[in-house]
């Protein structure tokens, strides 16, 4: 039975006012946040944490944990949700991949996870650097488990497969809305496309996840062919949270989802095979990445 708004609490429309009590967030602070922020910078990374304005960077920065971005900071697609700079990126930082590599040995991380910037401009769209990376942060901190959030790569197997050959142990692709909303919301990208992405990184016996936000336009119903779409490609993964407008530029909010309403989505998407959901106003594709990865590996040995 499809799940409706109705039925899981609803959500509260005229968003563009004041924030609804339950996305108060967390301002940044503390010893852990510091020694984190001053070893992103002297290692001359990018973290999509502050790129993307995640609501959440008090609560994992405090923790000692963070998503690097790799292949620069200018993205060469547009999304209308999106916080990064879109344009021409520079060169390629080829020193980059033995750097990441660094940061996480000296932090310590048990897991970490990578993110980064199209790079559409590239014959390989940066999927050399991604594997090399990978590497890298095998051979400085064997023991950390690693999970990627990649590209789409234009749908090149090839550069996927270069990805997939550096055996990250988990492999997340965000679908990030409903078909309807792609034109809008991901104008460069195409929904078959991405899918496909997951159903060959799991046709190779790779974990994978994925996310979606909440609060673009879409309809209850749109949301419920997505998970069918994901069980269908037994994508083990998923995340769903609020979408926020990072400026006046971007997509406006077209609704506040409620808590209720996320806990209801996490209820079906498990009811329908997702063998993880993670749902919450505040939830972000890499939010507690640790936890949801974990459990998935830890069940499949």
């Amino acid at each position: 039975m499809a799940i409706s708004l109705k039925q899981v609490g609803g959500g509260e429309a005229g968003a563009e006012g004041r924030k609804p009590a339950w996305l108060k967030m967390k301002m940044p602070h503390g010893e852990e946040y510091a020694k984190l922020l001053g070893l992103v910078s002297g290692h001359r990374l990018h973290t999509v944490c502050q790129r993307a304005k995640c609501p959440n960077l008090g609560e994992c920065w405090g923790a000692g944990t963070a998503t690097l971005m790799i292949l620069g900071n200018v993205c060469t697609r547009s999304c209308g949700f999106c916080h990064i700079a879109t344009g021409r990126p520079g060169e390629l930082d080829l020193d980059e991949p033995r750097r990441v590599g660094d940061a996480v040995r000296i932090m310590g991380l048990k897991y970490v996870v990578i993110t980064s910037v199209n790079r559409d401009e590239l014959a390989d769209g940066g999927a050399g650097v991604w594997a090399e990376t990978i590497r890298e942060i095998r051979r400085q901190s064997p023991g950390t488990g690693v999970e990627v959030l990649i590209p789409d790569f234009c749908g090149d197997e090839g550069a996927l497969g270069m990805v997939l050959e550096a055996r990250p142990d988990v492999l997340a692709h965000n679908l990030e809305t409903v078909p309807r909303l792609y034109r809008t919301v991901r104008p460069q990208a195409k929904y078959g496309r991405s899918v496909e992405v997951l159903k060959r990184a799991k046709e190779r016996g790779f974990v994978t996840k994925t996310g979606i936000m909440l609060g673009l336009g879409e309809e209850a119903g749109e949301v419920e062919a997505v998970m069918d779409d994901l069980v269908g490609n037994s994508v083990d993964i998923m995340t769903l949270g609020q979408y926020l407008r990072p400026t006046v530029e971007h997509l406006e909010v077209a609704r506040w989802v409620r808590p209720e309403e996320f806990e209801g989505w996490k209820r079906r998407g498990e009811e329908k095979g997702i063998r993880y959901v993670e749902a919450g106003p505040m939830v972000r594709s890499s939010y507690r990445a640790e936890r949801a990865g974990n459990k998935i590996t830890m069940n499949d040995k």
